[in-house]
């Protein structure tokens, strides 16, 4: 273990501000639907882009948890995922279901569905998924970190107050993590790095797997590393493309992010994922910036 990791049990700062609730409530298993699965939606998982709109890293989760249950098989993991929001997710009830799209012995493409009611009462879906699940073996001989690691917060660390988020992001799924910021991320368009854990399970009752966090928290990479003033621009992601070459492992998840605009209103947000040990992989976002009305 790096000198300046994380123990997979322990926190960059104490256990507090951890709160009741979930992000989702398992409403029913639908076995005439291919065993589609309802969930019924929490304040925790709201946008900080409206308040009736859902987060992505909630919706990513979801995707995750049900691609994992999806013929899981020992000596094989989902070591990259991809999640397109196929439009706004409504804080309501959301029907999630998945399948393995192209069956394989060492390598097999999952994917997964959410659908949501419009106004109408139609469901429509409002996101996809898939994940690449693949064997695994033994390569310990031959590991190599392409990034460094990102160190404790503790002495000296500061909470979600000091990050250069606006007073209207502070809710919803954003103040449903518990973070740990270096006192030097005080800078738009900076290189940020953050520790966080979600303050409640992602479904009501259960315990998150160790891909169901990672997958439900590293989507606030385009906040994290904006280069905007979330006052005057927009920046909303059309997904989330996450690798992972080391299995993630414990509560807290690191998070090393920053955002390239181009100059025709497309940005890309990146980071580099870490866990206890180090790093275990990348994140990307594609980004549409608009200017706000005046």
């Amino acid at each position: 273990m790096h000198p300046n990791a994380v123990h997979a049990d322990s926190a960059p700062g104490s256990a507090s501000g951890r709160a009741a609730g979930s992000l989702y409530r398992l409403v029913s298993t639908r076995a005439d639907a291919g065993g589609t699965e309802v969930f019924a939606s929490s304040e925790h998982v709201a946008s900080p882009w409206g308040p009736d709109l859902q987060h992505a890293g909630p919706v990513a989760g979801l995707l995750v948890r049900a691609m994992e249950r999806t013929h899981p098989r020992e000596g094989a993991r989902i070591g990259r995922v991809t999640v397109d929001l196929l439009g706004a997710v409504p804080m309501s009830e959301l029907h999630v279901r998945a399948w393995v799209e192209r069956p394989g012995r060492r390598i097999e493409l999952l994917a997964a569905e959410i659908t949501a009611a419009d106004r109408t009462g139609t469901l429509r879906p409002v996101a996809r998924a898939h994940g690449w699940r693949l064997q695994t073996g033994d390569t310990a001989d031959v590991q190599h970190l392409a990034d460094p690691p990102l160190p404790v917060v503790s002495a000296g660390a500061q909470d979600l107050g000091h990050l250069p988020f606006p007073d209207a992001w502070q809710h919803g799924f954003v103040d449903a993590l518990e973070w740990q910021v270096p006192p030097a991320a005080d800078q738009l368009g900076t290189t940020t790095g953050a520790w966080m854990r979600l303050r409640m399970p992602l479904v009501e009752g259960e315990e998150p797997t160790d891909l169901e966090r990672v997958s439900t928290i590293v989507d606030v990479a385009n906040g994290l590393g904006a280069r905007l003033d979330a006052a005057d621009w927009m920046f909303l992601n059309t997904e989330l493309t996450i690798h992972l070459f080391q299995p993630p492992a414990g509560e807290w998840v690191g998070l090393t992010a920053e955002t390239s605009v181009g100059s025709d209103g497309v940005a890309m947000s990146s980071g580099v994922i870490h866990s206890a040990a180090g790093p275990i992989g990348r994140v990307t976002q594609n980004v549409l910036v608009e200017r706000r009305p005046q």
